[in-house]
């Protein structure tokens, strides 16, 4: 039998290749080393996980309509799996690679073949670990283009440049989260930001290295943003340079221009920059934005340098001071509401007023009390800190994965009755909410969808501990984000808010801080897809849930069978 099902597994994947050839699409061929690698980051030199040694990791550059074969190979000492951040995955969730969801971990020694077409989709995403906080240093960018003769919805640029925003520690981020889940406390803060894996000219021993983006008077380029730090939202803006977005999530947007972007982890966003102003350099600069009270952060500001290229006599060179930006307060929340109001689709877009399924969740920080024997450095000393949707802290899976457990029907591994709604309402976002509310229930509880229902699900932030933007990012799915606002979601006035006409489509939505944003998707990709907060601590403290899509009707409507070198716990 196993031998039948592989070779009809092997005829599969033929003829999809056969029809992607046919179509005029490519197969790309990668191979992944994950491995470690010396970096001298800050004046001292760290031994970091990399790809193929490379900080940060290989650019992938297809069309739509591509398929990517990546073969990972881990020569590590940790495990790892590498997560595709925004591929839709139709079909095909067992190469998703969130750790125990779609897969367990790829061992030390140990390798798999990620396979997968990219349908529909046109931009910027990026591909990261999804493992424990190895993305600290394990990502690279993920570029679609259109396919051939087709072309991009606006100008065509001089140039296209990926500017990757990171997140660096003058440690292990292994052993930083390591740490903090041991004590119960919050981790330590980063070091420094980076712009394509350098810091800048503002930190230590840096100077030298600043990340340059060289361009020509008067040219138009794309660069391509993706915030890839591990727990910060992050301004930015271009000294004396306006940015017109037209893309964000890999989803073409209404041209806006603007002088600051606020994204948010696992955000892109992709903008043209006319270079028309006197031709010497400027700095691009990245701070982060914090919502949270009282919350520890990274206040440094990286910065990268564009630098004009006038064909003169001229050398501006390292002498000439680059222009600085005017950034946003860490704080202004104002400033972030109203970059997330000016993303809006370039058209209208169909959005289902008819829905299968009314969802309301909170998100929000909790705390756990204290066990005998345990350490406790969370607040007041006699809690651990944690997180929760609806109520429920999610415990990911240590011996099986959820989708290998749902495809082979293993009891045990998880239960469907993740809650509609709060099980207890409250005042969300009161001042004062009761402690009786603050400690959720820890299990792994999954939510069933029927195959093609219309979801339209409400994302409730909490004041729980404190509040805070929450960037929730969904496997698996775009959706549209149908509206944003401040307080309680009320479901008879805010109605009145939506967006039926041209709501931004995206892949993970910045949920406000004290507020809300309702979304809408139609669950048209059977699987196990793991919804979460993309600040890496809430997600360790159990920020998260998976939806379980049940298969339709017919092979077309259904999950693919799991690839013969799955990894197995």
């Amino acid at each position: 039998m196993a031998s039948s099902s592989s070779s009809s597994r092997m005829l599969c994947l033929l003829s999809c290749l056969a029809l992607a050839l046919l179509a005029g699409a490519e197969v790309h061929h990668h191979e992944f080393v994950v491995q470690e690698t010396p970096v001298k980051r800050l004046c001292n030199t760290h031994n970091i996980i990399t790809v193929n040694g490379q900080f940060p990791g290989p650019t992938l550059e297809v069309r739509e309509g591509d398929t990517l074969v990546i073969n990972v190979v881990n020569r590590a000492q940790d495990n790892v799996t590498i997560h595709w951040h925004g591929i839709r995955q139709m079909r095909t969730g067992w190469a998703d690679g969130p750790e125990f969801v779609t897969q367990c971990p790829i061992r030390p020694g140990g390798s798999y073949k990620y396979r997968f077409t990219i349908e529909g989709q046109e931009g910027t995403l990026w591909w990261h670990a999804h493992s424990s906080w190895l993305r600290a240093t394990v990502y690279g960018a993920l570029i679609i283009r259109p396919r051939e003769n087709k072309a991009y919805p606006f100008g065509k640029p001089s140039r296209e440049v990926p500017v990757i925003l990171g997140e660096w520690w003058n440690a292990n981020p292994i052993d930083v989260i390591r740490e903090a889940q041991r004590t119960g406390g919050g981790p330590n803060v980063s070091d420094a930001f980076t712009i394509n894996g350098q810091p800048g000219d503002f930190y230590n021993c840096s100077q030298e290295e600043t990340t340059a983006i060289p361009v020509k008077p008067g040219e138009t380029a794309l660069l391509r943003f993706i915030n890839a730090a591990l727990n910060h939202e992050l301004f930015v803006s271009i000294a004396q340079h306006k940015m017109t977005v037209v893309a964000a999530d890999a989803s073409y947007t209404k041209p806006f221009t603007t002088s600051v972007l606020m994204i948010a982890p696992g955000q892109t966003t992709d903008v043209l920059v006319t270079m028309d102003q006197a031709p010497t350099r400027y700095y691009v600069a990245a701070r982060a934005y914090v919502s949270g009270q009282n919350v520890a952060f990274d206040n440094t500001t990286t910065t990268a340098v564009i630098e004009y290229d006038c064909g003169c006599a001229s050398d501006f060179g390292p002498k000439i001071q680059p222009a600085f930006p005017a950034l946003p307060a860490f704080n202004d929340t104002a400033a972030a509401a109203a970059f997330a109001a000016g993303i809006k689709s370039p058209g209208k877009v169909k959005v289902h007023e008819n829905v299968d399924e009314y969802l309301f969740f909170t998100v929000g920080l909790g705390l756990f009390n204290c066990e005998p024997g345990q350490l406790c450095a969370g607040p007041n000393n006699n809690t651990r800190f944690t997180a929760s949707m609806n109520n429920v802290s999610f415990v990911f899976p240590q011996h099986d994965s959820l989708l290998h457990a749902h495809y082979y029907k293993i009891p045990g591994v998880f239960t469907t009755d993740f809650p509609a709604y709060p099980p207890v309402q409250f005042d969300y976002t009161a001042k004062n909410v009761s402690r009786a509310l603050w400690q959720p229930v820890p299990g792994t509880k999954l939510y069933p969808l029927r195959f093609g229902s219309v979801v339209q699900l409400v994302l409730q932030d909490t004041s729980i501990v404190t509040p805070e933007n929450h960037p929730i990012h969904i496997h698996g799915y775009d959706f549209f984000i149908l509206a944003e606002g401040c307080g309680n979601f009320d479901p008879k006035k805010d109605v009145e808010k939506f967006n039926y006409v041209d709501p931004p489509q995206r892949n993970t939505v910045a949920v406000p801080v004290n507020g809300w944003a309702v979304i809408q998707f139609v669950a048209d990709n059977p699987g196990v897809w793991l919804m979460h907060c993309h600040l890496d601590v809430h997600i360790t403290w159990g920020l998260a849930m998976a939806f379980l899509v049940e298969d339709g009707y017919g092979k077309l409507q259904s999950l693919e069978p799991p690839p013969v070198d799955l990894p197995m716990c």
